[in-house]
């Protein structure tokens, strides 16, 4: 796995435009081996196979980053599945809050043991629907992230009550670009390519 190791170190440095801390590599690793174990079981992303995983889980999740304003206090990953992508970003953001939202609950037993074995004390869980948990987290999060969680503007409403004023959502974009009714197309060039987010501000 030292061709891996490697690997994960190049292209996190080149999405992160940065050196790489030797303990972050470390990390990120670790979590890159904890998906192809649960892989075997379930069904976590799209494939298992190492490489594919650095390039479409980890770097993807560090443009993230690139999108996100210079100081970010607390971030809210919405739908967050395998953790994506939140662990990655509470893995280079240590001085950030990370709260995982997921209401799946196998995604959650997967979420709580990433967690815990990563040593993510800056990571928590909240194993229940946005909608569910909106009130009690309204006005916690800076910013708000979604990779694979449905549409954006349907789950709009949830993701304004848990921001602070001047907040921002940052999701994953499409191939093309669409029309949209609010917000707009912030694109990152990142080592895999050109990277659309979908960036909006609470006003």
């Amino acid at each position: 796995m030292s061709d891996v190791r490697a690997y994960l170190e190049r292209k996190t440095a080149l999405a992160l435009g940065r050196p790489v801390r030797p303990s972050e590599t470390g990390v990120l690793h670790k979590y890159l081996n904890l998906l192809i174990k649960w892989q075997r079981s379930q069904r976590l992303v799209s494939s298992g196979e190492p490489m594919w995983i650095v390039d479409n889980v980890i770097v993807d999740s560090l443009l993230f980053q690139r999108a996100l304003p210079a100081a970010v206090a607390a971030i809210a990953d919405v739908g967050s599945g395998a953790g994506i992508p939140g662990i990655p970003l509470a893995v280079v953001l240590p001085e950030t809050a990370v709260t995982l939202i997921e209401a799946r609950q196998k995604r959650g037993s997967f979420l709580t043991t990433a967690i815990r074995e990563l040593g993510l004390r800056n990571c928590t869980l909240v194993n229940r629907r946005i909608e569910e948990v909106r009130e009690e987290l309204a006005g916690r999060f800076d910013a708000v992230v979604l990779r694979c969680a449905g549409s954006p503007m349907a789950l709009l409403p949830s993701l304004e009550r848990i921001l602070v004023h001047g907040g921002v959502v940052v999701a994953s974009g499409p191939p093309e670009r669409v029309e949209l009714s609010v917000g707009g197309w912030l694109e990152v060039a990142g080592p895999n390519g050109l990277r659309r987010f979908w960036v909006y501000q609470v006003t």
